[in-house]
């Protein structure tokens, strides 16, 4: 009988998740070095591609539905898509991607959202598509 065991089918199993997961951080390396402006943007504005998706940040913009929550924070759209994302009273930045994490600068954040999608499409807040 030749039937493969439970160590051996955990064992090659094992193996290739390390294999995914080391291909999955070597790309991830190469991409986020590539993080490029799409083009020349007004100043405290940001336009760039990051790990082949588009971040977009306009700064004053009113935030989250159009501003009336919080006045003058930026807004941050991923492929379009709005980021809602909240200042806390030590002036550093969190999201509904990662609210565990805080960030210096909302560019930041921006970036670690892409990283904790992971190719997945934002989906609006309030869960309307």
């Amino acid at each position: 009988m030749n039937k493969i065991t439970r160590r051996q089918a955990l064992g090659t199993t094992a193996g290739a998740l390390t294999v995914l997961g080391l291909t999955a951080a070597a790309t991830g390396v190469a991409t986020s070095a590539a993080a490029t402006p799409a083009a020349p943007t007004p100043q405290g504005t940001v336009d760039e591609v990051y790990q082949g998706r588009r971040i977009q940040i306009t700064a004053g913009a009113g935030g989250h539905h159009g501003g009336h929550h919080s006045p003058g924070q930026p807004t941050v759209r991923i492929d379009g898509r709005e980021l809602h994302i909240m200042r806390n009273a030590d002036g550093s930045w969190i999201s509904v991607i990662n609210h565990y994490e805080t960030f210096t600068e909302p560019r930041l954040l921006a970036r670690a959202a892409v990283r904790d999608l992971q190719g997945a499409p934002l989906v609006p807040f309030g869960g309307v598509a």
